[in-house]
């Protein structure tokens, strides 16, 4: 019988990122709780039918492909520090390459 839907997404996120699925995540692992085991990162992963977040993504994505851009979506709390990007996971390069040009232009 096959995998799970839900476990062959780890094993495709694990190997993303060039870590191992966590077959006993959650509080029975003695490595990590972690969905992936990895040195540096502590990934997670859900499945779902629908997630809000990827929705308003979509809808941006629409938008950004009209101007030939690259969506990143992100999310900010009143009355917190920082934000989340919501980015599909093929355009991280690309993403991690503007934020390289980003930095070293307000460094010099």
């Amino acid at each position: 019988m096959g995998d799970k839907a839900w476990k062959q997404r780890e094993r495709n996120i694990a190997k993303y990122f060039n870590g191992t699925r966590n077959a006993l995540s959650g509080g029975n692992s003695k490595i990590t709780r972690a969905d992936v085991i990895h040195p540096n990162l502590f990934v997670e992963c859900k499945l779902r039918k629908k997630h809000s977040a990827i929705k308003l993504w979509e809808n941006t994505n629409e938008l950004a492909k009209k101007e030939n851009k690259t969506t990143v979506v992100a999310l900010c709390e009143a009355n917190r520090k920082g934000s989340w990007l919501v980015i599909h996971s093929e355009d991280l390069d690309r993403i991690i390459d503007e934020r390289r040009i980003a930095k070293s232009s307000r460094d010099t």
